[in-house]
């Protein structure tokens, strides 16, 4: 297997692909997951490196003017989500897969970086009346939030089918299954 490969997921905030990745973190061991910076504050329990690499809106553009990321947008105004070219070789240097949880437009720029070394997976709520209800479950978003998030939801299903693969995310075990076989087959390329 070549380890300088990657595997991209996106989807609208709420549909399932962060529990996804977890499991599939569980059912191999040669992952390891990118981790982006943001420029957002932490969420109760987040911590800096491990859930993302938190820096001030400032700093975000100034390492972005630098040239520091292989990719990055600013989101919501001040709020940027970006990789760093520097998280991409610490990953590949310890001989793994990169997996990659980004936002949509985030999942367009890296595969057309990596082309055939990446799989770039979306991951389809079954309607965004579900994905609201999965907004409001969290109890982590203010109601201007969910607003944002369901606003931009609706840009980034459109963008779905400019992925190799499209997961619907109605049942989460099958989701899962879909998503290990699909895996399964890239990693055998």
């Amino acid at each position: 297997m070549n380890n300088r490969k990657a595997i991209l997921f996106s989807a609208p905030s709420g549909s399932g692909k962060t529990t996804i990745i977890k499991q599939l973190s569980k059912h191999y061991d040669c992952f390891e997951f990118s981790i982006s910076a943001t420029s957002r504050k932490p969420r109760e329990g987040e911590r800096d490196a491990v859930d993302y690499y938190y820096m001030s809106y400032d700093e975000f553009k100034t390492r972005a003017a630098k040239g520091d990321f292989l990719e990055w947008e600013e989101v919501y105004p001040g709020v940027c989500y970006g990789t760093l070219k520097s998280e991409i070789n610490r990953i590949w240097n310890n001989g793994h897969v990169i997996i990659f949880d980004v936002d949509v437009m985030g999942g367009k720029n890296i595969k057309n970086h990596f082309h055939d070394s990446a799989l770039s997976i979306f991951v389809k709520p079954p309607s965004l009346e579900v994905l609201e209800q999965r907004l409001r479950s969290r109890g982590t978003e203010t109601e201007d939030s969910i607003k944002k998030r369901l606003g931009r939801a609706e840009l980034e299903l459109n963008q779905g089918a400019s992925f190799d693969v499209t997961i619907l995310n109605d049942d989460l075990q099958t989701a899962i299954q879909e998503t290990i076989a699909i895996v399964d087959a890239f990693l055998k390329q």
